[in-house]
Parts: C-alpha cells; sequence; structure tokens
C-alpha cells in the first residue's frame, strides 16, 4: 500500500478494525459452540447415570441419541470447515 493510498484510507481504520474484532468474536463462539469435549462428556455422565440406576434403559437411549447426533454435527461442521 502506497503513502497516497494509505492516508487515503486512514479513515477506515477504525471500520476495519471493529470488522477485525467481529470477525475475531465470532470465531471463538464458534469454536466454543462446536466444541465436542462437553459433549462427551455428557455422554460418559449419561453412562454413569444409567450404571447407577438414576436413569432407565429407555431415558438414556433417548439422551445418548440426542448427544450423538449434536456429536456428529459438531463433526461435520469441523470437517466442512477443513474442507
Amino acid at each position: 500500500m502506497g503513502l497516497i493510498t494509505g492516508i487515503l484510507m486512514l479513515p477506515l481504520a477504525p471500520v476495519r478494525g471493529a470488522i477485525w474484532v467481529a470477525e475475531q468474536v465470532a470465531n471463538e463462539a464458534e469454536r466454543q459452540y462446536y466444541n465436542p469435549a462437553p459433549v462427551e462428556e455428557a455422554l460418559k455422565s449419561l453412562e454413569q447415570e444409567l450404571i447407577a440406576g438414576q436413569i432407565s434403559e429407555e431415558e438414556f437411549d433417548r439422551r445418548e441419541e440426542e448427544l450423538l447426533n449434536e456429536l456428529d454435527e459438531i463433526h461435520r461442521f469441523w470437517a466442512e470447515k477443513q474442507g
């Protein structure tokens, strides 16, 4: 970028900065939302509840299916993001 272009673009610096910050916030929110660790932990906890007799087999199956679907969605998201 030349000197003239830099001077002409200077008034847009705050806008570019705000856009960069918004992109960083969106990336972090996306990273947290599509983090598989909490879902995997919930699956472990669910299995422990079943073993302890705190939930029925039917409740386990229903909740396990929901969590596995969520985990599939997370894996698809990251696969699409990388590919």
